[in-house]
């Protein structure tokens, strides 16, 4: 008996002309490199990282229409499943040829370390044939720009290099800082669909382990800085690679909020923000 192949469900609609307008693109909506860069960098310049529904306890809704309103129609940020779901469907609309990619986030982890379980949302975009990683969700080292899959070489953007190196079957993406090759994370498995995120996204948003449920964490990248907002600490590292630091007041942290990452604080926000202020380094 043969088996039966279920055909896998569209990704739903998404209002290109507000996506666009939320981002800063004006340019053609075609399937080309060219255009997948230009969002690839405007997206997480005007979209900030930022988990903060999950500190108040409310979870993250990954329908659609759910992501859509908050990071679109309220202007707030997301992290992975919320970023990453959006410009799949966006890239979609557009024309483009788009699977989502799952992997193992090993950032800032020494190499002994043990394995995590597969949590972060990527994607693989197919462009004449030739396969690129398209990420605009991995927070504090989102890379800027769409990245050969098939290369082993070093890759240039806007901030750091980039590098797939092949362990253990799987594909780990590195990046230079400060002249040192890091892990980020390790793409692992086979292409998955959309309700496969499903699990990996409650584990991240609800289990006692994940850091989301105890660190106030934020970042924007433009071109010019990351923006990296970790408890109390502001890091803004330039794209030539230099960086400043400072340790704010929760009345610093809810200015910084609005203003340098650019979201709609709300008052019921203010135990986070006075917890986050409270936290040692």
């Amino acid at each position: 008996m043969s088996a039966v192949v279920l055909p896998q469900r569209e990704s739903p609609a998404v209002d290109l002309r507000a996506y666009c307008a939320r981002i800063g693109y004006s340019g053609p909506l075609t399937p080309t490199l060219e255009a997948l860069a230009a969002l690839q960098e405007l997206h997480p310049a005007s979209i900030p990282f930022e988990a903060i529904d999950v500190l108040l306890d409310r979870g993250i809704d990954l329908a659609p229409a759910a992501v859509d309103a908050k990071l679109v129609g309220a202007r707030r940020g997301g992290y992975c499943y919320e970023h990453n779901g959006l410009f799949k469907r966006v890239l979609e609309a557009i024309g483009f040829e788009v699977e989502g990619l799952i992997a193992r986030v090993n950032w800032m982890s020494p190499p002994d370390a043990p394995l995590r379980p597969p949590s972060h949302m990527a994607l693989r975009v197919t462009i004449d044939g030739e396969p690129w990683m398209a990420d605009v969700g991995f927070g504090s080292c989102v890379p800027t720009a769409p990245l050969r899959l098939d290369s082993a070489e070093p890759q240039q953007t806007g901030h750091e290099a980039f590098r797939f190196v092949p362990v253990a079957g799987e594909l780990q993406l590195e990046a230079l800082i400060e002249d040192e090759w890091g892990p980020t994370y390790r793409i692992t498995g086979a292409p998955q669909m959309d309700v496969d995120y499903e699990l990996a996204n409650w584990y991240t948003a609800t289990h006692p382990s994940s850091h989301f449920r105890h660190r106030l964490i934020v970042t924007r990248t433009t071109p010019e800085a990351r923006h990296v907002l970790a408890g109390r600490r502001l890091t803004v590292r330039a794209a030539d690679g230099t960086a400043e630091r400072r340790i704010l007041t929760a009345d610093e942290i809810e200015w910084e909020l609005a203003e340098r990452f650019t979201l709609p604080v709300a008052p019921e926000w203010r135990p986070v923000i006075e917890r986050a202020a409270a936290t040692e380094d």
